[in-house]
């Protein structure tokens, strides 16, 4: 298949998409039409083998879902903090999840000493993760397992970044929620993996640092 056979069969796939959705539902693009109310905001990477509402079970309408390189929230970063602040004080959603995966391009590139022009800036982040964890971390041993730890602790550090905004931490003085959560997807077995990070433990040293009096 030629590449402009294969960009002319997504068209294809949608039209079948869209007959099987009406066949089971016909009025189910109505409905989505007429509004989204997610209980879910997913903070994700954007590689390709990692479909938000898909590894969820979800459909449609159920995620509210922002994606980046190796699923970093940083403070600079205004389509972050838009998508973030959109989903809590508009969608009021329940759940805020970063999700981050095994095997992430993004984090493997962040352990190697690699100059990778205009991504430097950005698997900075990543790096300054392993800074902040450097003693565990170069206490593994093994390299895959030293990779796959770096994996959660940045989807950690990255879950604290979003407590820290504003948005959140109205919402929560206002209706104890969002809860936020840490996940890794594996790719390997297609589960998903609850990080249960301590939160609470975790913020207690900052919490008098970064809380709003609001």
């Amino acid at each position: 298949m030629s590449r402009l056979e294969k960009y002319r069969q997504v068209f294809e796939n949608n039209r079948r998409w869209v007959e099987s959705k009406r066949e089971h539902d016909s009025t189910y693009f109505e409905r989505l039409a007429s509004g989204q109310q997610p209980e879910f905001l997913y903070i994700g990477c954007a590689d390709s083998r990692v479909p938000a509402n898909e590894i969820m079970g979800l459909e449609p309408g159920d995620v509210f879902v922002h994606r980046n390189v190796a699923n970093i929230v940083v403070n600079t970063d205004l389509n972050a903090h838009t998508v973030i602040e959109y989903a809590v004080n508009h969608l009021e959603v329940d759940h805020i999840i970063v999700c981050g995966h095994y095997g992430c391009g993004g984090v493997g590139a962040a352990m190697k000493s690699q100059d990778l022009g205009v991504m430097n800036g950005w698997l900075r982040e990543i790096r300054d993760v392993f800074r902040l964890h450097k003693a565990e971390l170069m206490g593994i041993a093994d390299e895959e397992a030293r990779y796959r730890r770096l994996v959660e602790l940045n989807v950690q550090e990255q879950c604290i970044h979003v407590l820290k905004t504003a948005s959140v931490q109205k919402s929560y003085l206002k209706r104890k929620l969002p809860t936020v959560h840490g996940w890794v997807f594996d790719l390997h077995d297609g589960l998903l993996k609850d990080l249960e990070i301590p939160f609470d433990d975790i913020l207690e040293d900052i919490r008098e640092i970064y809380r709003l009096d609001v």
